[in-house]
């Protein structure tokens, strides 16, 4: 089953219709950054949309690794999505608490295993619950699936390829975060970074892709406007970063929502850059 031809986003009425269609999944990958003192896994177990299974960043990652929620191996991936009753016939729908923060995160997690049929629910949890529609309460159990990786290399970039990016501009780089974080004007939140960003980098920060009154993103037109304003030539490649990953997949939802089939997400983002000795910085303004 496709939705809107295969879609990356899929509006609160249909998903609603779709509820108890046998190759539909709903996620709930929720994740808050710690300022926000919000515990993702006890608000999905207090109400989330029926039949949704939790979608955990931050354990469906490498986790042996420093860095947060970096990508995991494929093996790890498919593990951990089968063990949710996800196999790669179904129609994957995920949302998040704050109407588009991480669920973009899980979006692209599964497009780079090689999962195209995913959906991000357009306004997520705001959205559904503005329109009264119904929750339920406690934890959702599937049963066990086969989830069958396809790793694409091409959709992930790490430091090496960053640094080799300074000197070959093969990739535009585009950062989601604040633009006080991005200019180095505001302390980042995680501490022992340097403020800044990476030399040549643009700056989008994500949250200017949703309509604040409705939490869905904004239309076409609105959504490139948005990315030439910041500077990017639709027609080369991104490289889109942030703070750890999360919200730079926001960004590539926006591209990909525009056609643009050439993006990578920096997976270290910022937290590795800025945690870095001899990485080079730049302050200001893009």
């Amino acid at each position: 089953m496709s939705c809107g031809n295969n879609t990356a986003l899929v509006e609160t009425a249909w998903l609603a219709d779709h509820l108890d269609a046998p190759d539909v999944v709903v996620v709930d990958g929720s994740w808050y950054l710690p300022q926000l003192e919000r515990d993702p896994k006890a608000e999905y177990a207090e109400g989330h949309i029926p039949g949704a299974v939790y979608f955990d960043i931050d354990e469906i990652a490498d986790t042996d690794n420093s860095l947060p929620h970096m990508f995991p191996s494929g093996d790890r991936f498919a593990e951990k999505v089968g063990a949710l009753g996800i196999s790669n016939g179904h129609h994957v729908v995920v949302y998040d608490g704050l109407g588009l923060f991480s669920a973009g995160r899980v979006w692209w997690m599964f497009r780079a295993f090689g999962h195209e049929q995913v959906s991000v629910l357009n306004g997520g949890l705001p959205k559904w619950l503005a329109e009264e529609r119904p929750l339920e309460s406690g934890p959702v159990k599937r049963r066990p699936a086969t989830f069958r990786p396809a790793f694409r290399h091409g959709m992930v970039r790490g430091l090496r390829h960053m640094r080799a990016n300074l000197d070959s501009g093969r990739d535009q780089v585009l950062d989601a975060r604040a633009a006080g974080r991005f200019s180095g004007e505001e302390p980042e939140i995680r501490p022992g970074l340097r403020g800044g960003h990476i030399p040549g980098s643009r700056n989008l920060p994500f949250n200017g892709l949703v309509d604040p009154g409705t939490n869905t993103l904004k239309d076409a037109s609105a959504l490139k406007a948005l990315f030439e304003g910041s500077g990017v030539d639709l027609a080369r490649p991104v490289v889109t970063t942030c703070g750890s990953g999360i919200s730079a997949c926001n960004l590539a939802l926006g591209l990909h929502l525009l056609g643009h089939r050439d993006v990578a997400i920096y997976d270290g983002s910022w937290t590795e850059w800025g945690g870095q000795d001899d990485t080079p910085v730049e302050t200001g303004p893009a």
